[in-house]
């Protein structure tokens, strides 16, 4: 069972309002990464899902609607990933598809950030919103977006636009322009690092973390 944790009392309409959150948020690796075979067997059982922290000032959860409100200094962690914002809102609908919108005050940005430490690297996304939908597995950072890929906590791959999408099941990444893009003039603006250069900096972590344990 996963291990779910909330700052507020433990009810059961307060477990149910973390647990939908959690479904919805939970990374497509950690839902398709499967644990080694035990002894004999050819068959690997799936990974145990990591836990979910979400900290928040209040939350609000309606088991009718299936709808859960958390607001103020917003902070959710769930195994590598962790988002920040000042409102986040799920809810699911009638077939099971869920759905999320986490929001930041003026002058502030949501932020998502995703480990991935087997390849040294950190997935950064900033915007004014974020967005999920469940039925299409696409996590979206609309206006002033910006996803940054850092590897040995450098900045090697860099998106701007108004909108930018990342699909969880394909991997792949789209961006929009417009008025409200972090590019200029309402641009997409992408830079991409030589493969090269990425293979050779996740080398050279792997090298010194390699000296560090030998010591």
């Amino acid at each position: 069972m996963t291990d779910l944790r909330t700052l507020l009392a433990p009810t059961t309409r307060l477990l149910g309002a973390v647990l939908l959150t959690a479904s919805v948020f939970a990374p497509a690796h950690a839902q398709d990464a499967a644990a080694k075979p035990a002894a004999g067997s050819s068959k690997a059982a799936p990974a145990e899902e990591p836990s979910t922290l979400i900290l928040s000032d209040t939350l609000h959860y309606d088991d009718v609607k299936k709808q859960s409100v958390f607001t103020g200094n917003v902070n959710m962690t769930r195994g590598l990933m962790t988002l920040t914002s000042d409102t986040l809102e799920m809810h699911e609908d009638a077939q099971g598809g869920q759905y999320g919108t986490a929001t930041a005050n003026k002058g502030k940005v949501v932020t998502i950030r995703q480990e991935r430490p087997e390849t040294f690297e950190l997935i950064e996304g900033k915007g004014l919103r974020a967005e999920y939908d469940g039925t299409k597995s696409t996590f979206d950072l609309i206006g002033q977006a910006v996803v940054i890929r850092y590897v040995c906590g450098k900045p090697f791959d860099t998106i701007r636009g108004e909108r930018v999408r990342y699909n969880e099941k394909t991997g792949t990444y789209e961006a929009q322009g417009g008025p409200n893009s972090a590019a200029a003039g309402g641009r997409v603006r992408s830079v991409a690092e030589p493969r090269a250069k990425s293979d050779a900096a996740v080398a050279e972590c792997r090298k010194q973390q390699a000296a560090k344990k030998g010591r």
